[in-house]
């Protein structure tokens, strides 16, 4: 069964169809069972309504009422937007501030690779060209290198293989 049989079903319950087509309907409720189920489905539903609407009463009259709902309704149906056309700054913005969050956590997480891994360090003092130190963080050592007796000591001094 359709919608369109399902209405006139409804119709023909609440009197509203034309002699024509409420003959048809009988004689389709004479054959399909699925047409009588839902004509004692709608007579059972109608009769169960049939007290609520004894007292309500509206503030205004029914056609005030019912116009108050239309213009709002028409309302609502002219200021949606009818499909905004999309600039092409707008469609890269949207694309590029993903990639460049992406690509700024993929930075940080580098940075703090970097930061923490134990890479070995090596680093020369300022103030005394001929040492070195160098740094093993894995396997806690520190080496520290002094280049002595330094080039120009060895030109003073007469005898290069001896140290004082």
């Amino acid at each position: 069964m359709d919608k369109n049989d399902q209405l006139k079903l409804q119709a023909y319950l609440d009197g509203e169809l034309p002699e024509a087509e409420a003959s048809e309907v009988a004689k389709r409720l004479a054959q399909d069972r699925e047409h009588v189920a839902l004509l004692a489905e709608l007579r059972n539903t109608r009769e169960a309504l049939v007290g609520f609407e004894v007292g309500l009463s509206l503030p205004e009259s029914r056609e005030f009422f019912w116009s108050k709902i239309e213009r709002e309704i028409s309302r609502e149906v002219t200021t949606a937007p009818a499909g905004s056309s999309e600039t092409l700054w707008s469609a890269w913005r949207r694309f590029l501030l993903p990639a460049g969050a992406v690509a700024a956590l993929a930075l940080a997480g580098l940075i703090a690779l970097f930061a923490s891994s134990s890479f070995p360090s090596a680093e020369t003092a300022v103030a005394d060209p001929g040492a070195f130190t160098y740094h093993d963080f894995s396997t806690r050592t520190t080496l520290v290198w002094y280049s002595y007796p330094a080039e120009n000591e060895i030109a003073d001094n007469d005898s290069a293989g001896t140290v004082p």
